[in-house]
């Protein structure tokens, strides 16, 4: 079991990560290598060799392999990103970049996406150098850039030119899993990823004729886009269940004494209660409008206006999702991804996924393990492209009230100083297992 050194250690790096500014604002404006070089200090300092990579200045990535016991074993990956979403500091409480200690938690941007993590890996790793603990399988560790944009200068860069440093690796393990969510009657629940919608960014354009403000003009460029925006965001997209999900919606009605009808799945999460949050949102595809662009004076109609649209398909469902929008976008509006990614699913019924449940079950035993299909995405996306395998799995044990998904790219971003205590404990029992 990790050691005491451990548990102040992953406080101690979450604090130091987070000083750090990684911000990523989008369009190559990151610079993750202080926080990389960091990385591959400590993980110098437990005897490890890191690799330090860039496909542009600043953007650097770090990759190290601890081998295993078993030469024949598939490898396993373990990854976290660097970089993070902005910050605006008169919003917090504290400043976000200050890596705070209060009230029994490490406060900062990145202390939940997912600073804790790189740190728990740190922690883990360092742990076992002290008491010469070495895994089954090869574990491949890399810290990434650009994950919160395009992950072009990251996890993109490292799949396309250093596959060689993935060799082995059949899957992986990263962020958003085996956190607490409490269901509000009491009961614990630890979701563990295991698929990820994917990510279509769309860029909208509508074109029409320019003109004066005061005459008739029937091909107005922004009409064309309002309405194509309009019926994108009221759309309703059908009922599409993967098997991730299908067995997320089965294991949760078990739980809760519910029949679980798949024909009415509707009916289904409004009888789950709270716990139909950790489903709700990846039982279809969706696309929401979030940017609007056009015109540069009132009393001018503009030749051009252009939209943006977060849109998100499930596993087996891009098709559909292209086709729908074509259909949406209509005649007058060109769409085109701005932004591209698979959708991703992992089987819940694996060895892997045993043994994280597993790991899970021995500190949390008040606890109960579902899966689930992550509405977002992550790096793991990339490194699928390498046929890796991908779950959520960063252990977290949240007190009643502490909303972990909200956090995410929220203001006052958080994590107590005993969820990461668990976490470590978590992560080193399953890594020794896996």
């Amino acid at each position: 079991m990790a050691d005491q050194q451990a548990l102040d250690e992953v406080v101690e790096f979450t604090s130091d990560l987070i000083r750090l500014d990684t911000t990523n604002r989008g369009g190559g404006d990151c610079q993750e290598r202080p926080a990389a070089e960091y990385a591959a200090a400590r993980l110098a300092e437990a005897g490890l060799e890191p690799t330090l990579l860039e496909r542009a200045k600043g953007r650097t990535n770090v990759v190290a392999r601890i081998e295993g016991t078993d030469p024949s074993a598939d490898a396993l990956l373990l990854h976290g990103h660097l970089d993070v979403v902005p910050a605006e500091a008169v919003d917090w409480s504290v400043h976000p970049f200050s890596g705070e200690i209060r009230d029994g938690a490490v406060w900062g941007r990145g202390a939940v996406d997912m600073k804790n993590m790189d740190a728990m890996i740190l922690a883990v790793v360092r742990d076992w150098a002290r008491h010469g603990v070495r895994p089954r399988r090869d574990i491949v560790i890399a810290f990434t850039a650009d994950e919160e944009a395009s992950a072009e200068d990251g996890s993109g860069f490292l799949a396309d030119e250093h596959p060689y440093l993935f060799e082995g690796c059949t899957e992986g393990v990263s962020e958003s899993g085996a956190f607490t969510f409490h269901d509000g009657s009491g009961q614990e629940l630890y979701p563990i990823a295991a698929g990820e919608r994917g990510t279509g960014w769309l860029k909208l354009t509508a074109r029409g004729r320019a003109g004066h403000g005061s005459k008739v003009n029937r091909e107005n460029a922004v009409t064309r886009l309002a309405a194509a925006i309009t019926r994108i965001g009221e759309h309703e997209w059908p009922l599409r269940l993967t098997p991730t999900v299908r067995a997320a919606l089965t294991e949760l009605a078990a739980l809760y004494g519910i029949e679980a009808d798949l024909t009415d799945v509707d009916g289904l999460l409004e009888k789950l209660g709270p716990a139909a949050r950790l489903v709700e949102s990846t039982v279809r595809n969706s696309a929401n409008p979030t940017m609007l662009d056009a015109g540069y004076k009132l009393n001018v109609i503009p030749g051009e206006a252009v939209g943006h649209v977060d849109g998100r398909f499930l596993f087996g469902a891009e098709d559909e999702f292209r086709a729908t929008l074509d259909r949406l976008t209509g005649p007058d509006v060109e769409w085109e991804f701005q932004h591209r990614s698979v959708a991703l699913q992992a089987p819940v019924d694996s060895v892997t996924y045993a043994r994280m449940r597993a790991a899970v079950e021995e500190f949390a035993p008040e606890g109960h393990v579902v899966p689930y299909c992550m509405s977002g995405g992550t790096d793991g996306k990339q490194f699928s492209r390498l046929g890796i395998t991908g779950y959520g799995f960063t252990p977290l044990k949240l007190p009643e009230g502490y909303d972990y998904q909200a956090l995410f790219h929220g203001v006052d971003e958080r994590v107590p100083v005993e969820a990461l205590h668990f976490g470590v404990r978590v992560l080193d029992r399953f890594l020794r297992t896996a």
